[in-house]
């Protein structure tokens, strides 16, 4: 995947806050925290992993299907599409 390595440092970065997010997650848990805290702690852990799936998906694109003159690989690409984007709204 192209995009994912030419991004790499980007990409590599939400992953690292993402870490950090679940890591102040758990000890929230283990601190006993608010229900209220805690609900909003997932909130921005869902939020942050849902913005590094836009980007990735966004240069899946642009990479795979927009970009792609060979017809045979864009329909591999769209096919992984169909099925990551089955596999995420579930």
């Amino acid at each position: 995947m192209a995009h994912t390595i030419h991004d790499k440092k980007k990409l590599q970065a939400r992953v690292n806050r993402i870490q950090g997010q679940l890591s102040g997650l758990g000890k929230m848990l283990e601190q006993e925290a608010d229900c209220d805290l805690v609900l909003q702690q997932i909130a921005a852990v869902r939020g942050a992993v849902n913005g590094l799936m836009q980007v990735v998906i966004e240069g899946h694109l642009h990479d795979h299907l927009v970009h792609e003159d060979d017809p045979a690989k864009r329909a591999g690409g769209l096919d992984i599409m169909l099925r990551v984007m089955k596999a995420y709204m579930k």
